[in-house]
């Protein structure tokens, strides 16, 4: 958003000047006509932002969103004049600037929907199509409630995975940033009285020592390679769709987090897949959509082979079986949507049992993995201390008095 300079005039003739934020000079104008001011000049001046992070829009902007609009047009306030009343609230820049996008989209002919599918960053192909469609049916208000209780649920979701993780990986954090300060610093000085006792060194004080020498010796070396996988690691992701197949099929079936990351998945596509058809929207666009958005490449290729089988005539839940890749729970739903016409009933109940799954198993890994890494970390420290005082105390009790 840009910050103008203006000179307007008002009914009375009184010429007044200031500035104001704006996304082109002809926002300004309408800003100004709402202060019942007429616009006689104007120019752009540069603003300079201080923020340290990056205003990025986040699920909670989008809710605020849709429920702001939902509100304001069932209130029965004009799509525009409820945007620019938004736009002016909101507290996030970025969002500011592009509402005040899709109103200038808007008011040169754009539909809504056209309008946000400008910003596939922020709007998803799911967002926008359930827009297109309240469009189309007139159903606008109820879809954004759909929309925000979507994006509610994502939210949650995420968070208590977040929760599920944060506290172990601080906990390893710290104590490993302890256990290499030890290796660095302690050890080696230590190294130096236990070698003067002139004693054999039992195996995993030898271990100690040469994992502390290795530390000390390469430390940087080490920190640097790990830097440059995690680098190229990044970059393979980006470019080769090879590499990315093959970390998402990693995704899927390693121990124990596969099975969670394969249900949080699937309960993601069965909800939008739901969302989606119960709007009007063909089962073959519901999949064309879901392919784009799911968010795997191995499920995405999945649900590319069952679109095209369900093109040729195949049923969809056949389709989806042959593919096997999906759990039977999720084939068998679709076979009974299919039998009683109730498709996006069959898929809500699919993304209600696997979304209680996902978070039944959350819970199980919130309160396992506190004491596992505890442990894990516990033998770590011991076996420091351990190398360190064995053979002090083998020495001490090896003396005749």
């Amino acid at each position: 958003m840009l910050s103008f300079k203006y000179k307007a005039i008002d009914e009375a003739g009184e010429v007044s000047r200031g500035q104001m934020e704006a996304q082109d000079e002809n926002d300004l104008d309408y800003r100004l006509r709402k202060s019942n001011l007429d616009l006689i000049s104007c120019k752009a001046v540069k603003s300079y932002s201080f923020s340290i992070l990056p205003n990025k829009v986040s699920r909670r902007d989008l809710i605020t969103f849709c429920f702001h609009v939902e509100q304001q047009i069932s209130a029965g306030i004009p799509l525009l004049e409820g945007l620019n009343d938004l736009r002016d609230g909101l507290e996030n820049r970025s969002l500011q600037e592009i509402i005040g996008s899709v109103i200038e989209s808007i008011e040169n002919g754009a539909s809504f929907s056209e309008a946000l599918g400008q910003y596939p960053e922020v709007f998803d192909e799911v967002f926008v199509s359930l827009v297109m469609s309240g469009e189309k049916s007139g159903n606008l208000p109820e879809i954004m409630v759909t929309l925000s209780d979507t994006l509610k649920w994502q939210d949650e979701t995420i968070n208590q995975a977040k929760k599920a993780f944060i506290y172990p990986m601080f906990v390893a954090a710290s104590v490993l940033a302890v256990v290499a300060a030890l290796m660095v610093f302690l050890v080696p000085e230590l190294v130096k009285f236990i070698s003067s006792m002139d004693q054999e060194l039992p195996a995993h004080t030898k271990a100690l020592i040469f994992v502390s020498d290795m530390l000390r010796e390469y430390g940087y070396f080490i920190a640097i390679f790990i830097v440059v996988c995690a680098f190229l690691f990044r970059y393979s992701m980006h470019v080769s769709d090879r590499f990315k197949y093959f970390v998402d099929k990693i995704k899927l079936n390693i121990w124990f987090f596969g099975p969670v990351y394969r249900k949080l998945v699937l309960c993601r596509f069965a909800n939008n897949f739901a969302l989606l058809y119960a709007s009007g929207i063909t089962v073959l666009d519901c999949l064309k959509v879901s392919e784009d958005i799911v968010g795997n490449r191995v499920l995405s290729d999945a649900i590319r082979i069952a679109k095209k089988s369900i093109s040729n005539g195949e049923s969809i839940s056949n389709s989806f079986s042959n593919t096997g890749i999906f759990p039977r729970l999720v084939v068998r739903m679709l076979s009974i949507g299919e039998t009683t016409g109730a498709l996006d009933h069959s898929l809500r109940n699919v993304s209600y049992f696997y979304n209680r799954d996902v978070k039944e198993s959350m819970d199980k890994l919130q309160t396992m993995i506190g004491p596992a890494t505890t442990v894990v970390l516990g033998l770590i420290l011991g076996w420091v201390i351990l190398s360190v005082l064995g053979p002090i105390y083998n020495s001490l009790t090896a003396v005749t008095f």
